[in-house]
C-alpha cells in the first residue's frame, strides 16, 4: 500500500468517526430551523444577535406550531433544530435511534409561562386554576377563553394537561385565533374575552411593540398554591424564575446533529451568558444564575 493512499484512508476513516460534516460549524453554513410561534419574539433577538456575531452563519427559522415542529424534526430531513415545551418521548427518542443511529440532543434553555389577558375595561384581573378550567370546559359561560390555535399549538396542549389535567374543553366557548397577536387584538376588543399567550408576547415592557400591545389589554394576576395566605401572582420573572406563578413552562431546544454544527453551536449561544442575557432582557427565567428583576408588567392597570 502507498504511503500517500494509507495517509488519505486513515483521513477519511477519522472523518466517518467524527461525524464531521463539511457544509456547516458554528460559524459557518445555513441550516433550517422550526420555532413554536408562542416564542417568535425572544428567538428573533437571539437569531439577530447570533447572525451579528457569526456573519457567515444563516438559521432560517420558520414559527409555527409545537405540533408542526415536532413533525418537521422527524419527518424533514432538513430541518437540523427545533424549539418547543417539552423535550423528546421515549418513543420519539427511539424513533430516532432506530431511524438515524443517535438521539438527538435536548434540553432547557429558559422558563416561560402562560400569560392570562384580559380587556383593559375588565374589572377581573384575579383567578384561581378553578375558575379557569370552569371557563374552558363551558361550567362557566360568562367568559369566552382565545387560544392561538387550538389542538396543535404548545399554549392548548400545556392547558389541557396543567389545568384541566385531559377534561375535553368546550369548543362552543373556547375559541381559537391565528397567531398570538391576533390574540392579543381579540382581546382588546372584547370586553368579557380571556386570552392564554405566551408571557414573551406580552412581558417585556421595554419593548416599544410589547408596549402598544399592553395599552390595549391587561395581564391577570393568578392565586399561587405555595405562596403565603395563597396571594395572586402575575407572570413576572421573579414569579416564573420560583415557580410561583402556576402557569410556568420550559423553553427546549432539540438538535438533530452528531456532529458540531451550526445547530450546536446555535444552542450553545443560548445557554450561555450572551443568549441567557437576551432571555433576561425579555422578562423570560434564564438557567443561568442571574438576577432577576421583579418589575410591575401591567403598566395599562391602573
Amino acid at each position: 500500500m502507498k504511503p500517500t493512499f494509507f495517509i488519505f484512508l486513515l483521513l477519511a476513516i477519522s472523518c466517518k468517526n467524527k461525524n464531521i460534516n463539511p457544509h456547516d460549524n458554528p460559524s459557518y453554513g445555513t441550516i433550517n430551523i422550526s420555532v413554536d410561534a408562542s416564542f417568535a419574539p425572544v428567538i428573533e433577538e437571539e437569531l439577530k444577535m447570533y447572525k451579528i456575531s457569526y456573519p457567515d452563519t444563516k438559521i432560517n427559522a420558520t414559527f409555527k406550531t409545537e405540533a408542526d415542529c415536532i413533525k418537521d424534526l422527524l419527518f424533514d430531513t432538513s430541518c437540523r433544530m427545533i424549539m418547543i415545551t417539552r423535550g423528546l418521548t421515549k418513543n420519539e427518542e427511539k424513533f430516532f435511534k432506530d431511524s438515524l443511529g443517535y438521539v438527538p440532543h435536548w434540553n432547557i434553555v429558559a422558563k416561560d409561562a402562560i400569560a392570562v389577558i384580559v380587556n383593559k375595561n375588565n374589572p377581573d384581573t384575579l383567578f384561581d386554576l378553578q375558575a379557569l378550567k370552569n371557563y374552558l370546559t363551558g361550567k362557566d359561560r360568562s367568559k369566552k377563553i382565545i387560544f392561538d390555535g387550538l389542538n396543535a399549538t404548545s399554549g392548548y396542549r400545556f392547558v389541557k394537561d396543567s389545568i384541566l389535567k385531559n377534561l375535553d374543553i368546550d369548543t362552543t366557548i373556547v375559541k381559537a385565533a391565528a397567531s398570538s397577536e391576533d390574540v392579543i387584538e381579540y382581546v382588546s376588543e372584547n370586553v368579557n374575552a380571556i386570552g392564554l399567550v405566551g408571557v414573551s408576547w406580552v412581558g417585556n415592557p421595554e419593548d416599544p411593540k410589547q408596549l402598544q400591545m399592553l395599552n390595549k389589554i391587561k395581564i391577570a394576576s393568578i392565586k399561587c398554591s405555595v405562596c403565603p395566605e395563597n396571594k395572586y401572582v402575575k407572570p413576572d420573572q421573579f414569579n416564573i424564575q420560583n415557580n410561583t406563578y402556576p402557569l410556568v413552562r420550559g423553553l427546549y431546544y432539540v438538535v438533530k446533529e452528531n456532529f458540531t454544527g451550526l445547530g450546536s453551536g446555535f444552542v450553545n449561544f443560548l445557554k450561555n451568558e450572551r443568549g441567557q442575557l437576551i432571555f433576561r432582557r425579555a422578562y423570560l427565567a434564564p438557567i443561568m444564575d442571574f438576577d432577576v428583576r421583579n418589575v410591575r408588567i401591567n403598566i395599562s392597570e391602573h
